[in-house]
């Protein structure tokens, strides 16, 4: 992202800054009104009156010995799901309520943070402030922040004729991380531009346990802002403290797979089978038909179901409010309102889904395809260029708080049988 460049200020500004620390133990405090000043806001908050890293030394050495829970044979053989095992500041994932950025659920980001319009969607640029800094910003700020990421949007002509060189035949999420790739080549000074629909401010970040997250967080490590069976090979990269682009290309590969992000491009290719094998006016009665067919085939309806989550996604609900205040007239958008009437039902009465609600995937197509954007290749790019305000947000707080090389311990097949037997002996 066009903020990556600020990481090399930050290092330069840590000496100069350490000058201002008072007898207090603070810093003097500006009042930053552009973006520029961002950066500077970031390096005062690091030296500020909490210490951050004595904070974190603090809990170490005060609750190091502290137990989070139990990990169970269940847990490692079913993609470590539930255990806890990473800090990650920008956000937090509540099984019931949903994801918080820097404390605040989505519908509160839509009241604070600032819009391009009266009463229109948050900027991302916006959002970004929040997952760095941890404060709502001004109208103004937002809008110095856009203009100096658009300062830093020019993609230099090798990018291009890299993408070029391609097949016709890539997915665009290829293209999308080889242009990535082809940007490192300008070390730390990122071309991509932020753009700003809804999707890019909702999905920007949904803490560190998903994969394009959690990718991201070992490739770099030391990177800067879900599940780490596919992240052996980022792990390694990731030990020769890999830069933001190399972490950043490497989160886009975890996103690009059906079961992560491109899930919602799946969900608009499944809902139009629907309508292709039944008609745009199906009934109610037809559509439970329908799904019932399509689980007892062995297949699973996408878009509904969720990792973490025990309730309908936030961002899910978000966006519909958005499609009944925008489309609600639209054919496809029709259609996702009467599956959210009847999956839920249908999978509790199958018995074997934890969740049985819609997650954002259930959506985010339809909402891109009314506005235009029918090429479903490209829906998880879109969800690719968010994801990285969230792990380029928190890159920087990973720098500023110093944390470790993650390294989890693995076991085989065979260590756990025979764990498992001892334990019983």
């Amino acid at each position: 992202m066009a903020f990556f460049r600020g990481l090399t200020a930050v290092s330069r500004l840590r000496s100069r800054l350490t000058q201002e620390v008072t007898t207090l133990g603070g810093v003097r405090w500006l009042q930053m009104q552009s973006s520029s000043d961002l950066v500077i806001q970031l390096v005062f908050m690091t030296y500020s009156n909490i210490f951050l890293q004595d904070r974190l030394k603090k809990l170490k050495s005060e609750h190091g010995k502290v137990q989070l829970g139990n990990i169970s044979v269940d847990m490692v053989l079913g993609g470590m799901r539930g255990m806890t095992g990473m800090l990650w500041e920008t956000s937090l994932l509540d099984p019931e309520e949903g994801i918080r950025f820097r404390g605040l659920s989505i519908p509160e980001c839509q009241k604070v943070l600032p819009a391009a319009i009266k009463d229109g969607e948050p900027l991302p640029e916006g959002l970004l402030w929040l997952l760095l800094t941890g404060k709502v910003p001004t109208k103004e700020q937002v809008d110095a922040l856009s203009k100096e990421l658009l300062s830093r949007s020019k993609v230099p002509d090798h990018v291009y004729a890299a993408i070029d060189a391609l097949p016709s035949s890539a997915h665009p999420m290829t293209q999308f991380t080889t242009g990535v790739m082809a940007l490192q080549v300008s070390h730390f000074s990122s071309r991509l531009v932020l753009i700003a629909p809804l999707i890019l401010a909702s999905c920007s970040d949904h803490e560190g346990g998903n994969v394009s997250a959690h990718t991201g967080h070992l490739v770099i490590f030391i990177f800067l802002s879900c599940h780490l069976s596919l992240m052996i090979i980022q792990l390694q990269v990731g030990s020769a403290l890999s830069d933001p682009y190399l972490s950043f290309a490497a989160a886009l590969n975890g996103l690009a797979g059906p079961l992560h992000g491109l899930a919602n491009q799946e969900v608009l290719l499944w809902i139009k089978s629907v309508i292709e094998e039944t008609g745009s006016d199906i009934s109610t009665d037809q559509l439970k038909e329908y799904v019932w067919k399509t689980l007892k085939s062995g297949k699973v309806v996408p878009g509904y179901g969720h990792g973490v989550l025990r309730q309908t996604d936030p961002r899910y609900t978000c966006q519909r409010e958005f499609a009944l205040k925008h489309l609600p007239e639209d054919p496809l958008f029709k259609l996702v309102s009467k599956l959210y009437e009847v999956v839920p039902p249908i999978l509790t009465e199958l018995g074997k889904v934890k969740n049985p609600w819609p997650n954002v995937d259930a959506h985010s197509g339809v909402l891109l395809n009314h506005f235009g954007l029918s090429e479903a290749r490209y829906y998880t790019v879109l969800f690719g260029v968010s994801r990285g305000i969230g792990i380029g947000s928190q890159l920087i707080w990973d720098r500023a708080l110093g944390l470790p090389l993650e390294r989890p311990k693995s076991v085989t097949m065979e260590w756990l049988e025979n764990y498992c037997k001892n334990k019983a002996a």
